[in-house]
């Protein structure tokens, strides 16, 4: 049974006590976009001018067959297959479902299973990007299907590949090819999928995260030392510490103490590991990151002990940029560009830090796509 079958037109004046099968919108340019009228709504006779008034001299009366689903239904079933931990889901509006953050933290998107739902044909998963830092009640993801009524079989297919993805199995590619009725290529042929690949096991999210999920902040004790003879000597003032304060503190953390050497190594080591006693979760140094002679910030992180993940960053600003770890604490070079640039290669980094992410070398060679935000 074809879905347009299912679907009676009936004109606006005849449609008396008969009950709308899906949502009406009334749009008033510069002042309003919204829902005029609700699915399942009866209507009335107080009801036809405003229906005239936005242009609908008919209705749709809806008898579903059996195998087939209300657009209202089917987004509901694809955001609760992708939903994850510490999300909350809206009710259908205009057949559009959003999950959104219910905490603040470090929003997860599983990219790989979203693509390649995308690529069904008539579904709809649009999710922020994943390392989104999210407040709560900030929107991750809107779901929808394309028609008013769809066949079940589309929708249960996610619902199995998302359960497939969160056990940590890899992708069928075969499984997510194009309905038939989907778009086709100039040889009348389905085609196939966007980034149809499939993905290895490890790219598969934790099962009990979900698809969409966000990762609540730890409270991590930061260590910051600020290196500079000109800053230590007093020649010129401290600007970096009031920032970086302020990034760590806006997710959760705290700075303990803030300590100052001038550029000489052995100082900038006796700092680290004075944090490292004190129990540090994470240890910052700021400046000296540049290849001037007395910059020795990168030489004194790697003296300490520290095992290098990598020496700089293909994001501009934030090139200069180390991350090291030295056992499991994470010690962070960061370069001048973070007194005075909104957002570096640092902002990138340290929520991830802070939700309790390790920080692999693929992680910091990923950064160069679209990491071109300025200098």
């Amino acid at each position: 049974m074809k879905a347009d079958s299912m679907l009676r037109e009936v004109k606006v004046e005849d449609a008396v006590g008969l009950v709308l099968a899906h949502d009406l919108t009334q749009i008033i340019p510069g002042e309003f976009k919204g829902r005029l009228f609700r699915k399942g709504h009866q209507i009335s006779e107080e009801d036809i001018p405003a229906l005239l008034s936005i242009g609908k001299e008919h209705i749709y009366v809806l008898e579903l067959a059996e195998g087939y689903l209300h657009e209202d239904e089917a987004a509901l079933r694809l955001a609760s297959a992708v939903r994850g931990a510490n999300t909350e889901r809206t009710e259908p509006h205009e057949g559009k479902v959003t999950l959104k953050s219910a905490i603040h933290g470090l929003a997860k998107i599983d990219k790989v299973f979203v693509d390649q739902v995308n690529g069904i044909g008539r579904i709809v998963m649009s999710t922020i990007r994943t390392n989104t830092v999210v407040k709560p009640g900030q929107p991750l993801a809107g779901t929808r299907v394309i028609p008013l009524v769809i066949e079940e079989e589309p929708v249960a297919r996610v619902e199995r590949l998302a359960a497939q993805r969160r056990s940590g199995q890899a992708l069928d590619a075969g499984s997510l090819k194009p309905e038939n009725d989907g778009p086709a290529d100039a040889a009348g042929k389905s085609a196939a999928p966007s980034g149809a690949s499939t993905a290895s096991p490890e790219e598969a999210p934790a099962a009990a995260a979900g698809l969409v999920a966000v990762k609540p902040f730890r409270s991590l004790r930061a260590g910051l030392i600020t290196t500079g003879s000109e800053v230590f000597k007093g020649r010129i003032r401290d600007k970096f510490g009031p920032v970086v304060r302020a990034k760590v503190e806006a997710l959760g953390s705290k700075v303990i103490d803030q300590r100052f050497t001038p550029d000489d190594m052995d100082a900038i080591v006796t700092e680290i590991r004075y944090f490292l006693g004190l129990g540090a979760d994470l240890i910052l140094v700021t400046g000296g990151m540049s290849v001037d002679p007395d910059d020795r910030t990168p030489g004194a992180i790697s003296r300490a002990g520290a095992r290098i993940v990598s020496y700089g960053t293909p994001m501009l600003p934030g090139s200069m940029l180390m991350m090291a770890y030295i056992g499991s604490v994470p010690v962070m070079g960061l370069p001048g560009c973070v007194m005075h640039d909104p957002y570096t290669s640092f902002d990138v980094l340290l929520p991830r830090i802070c939700a309790g992410e390790e920080i692999f070398r693929e992680d910091i060679t990923e950064m160069g796509y679209g990491g071109l935000l300025g200098c």
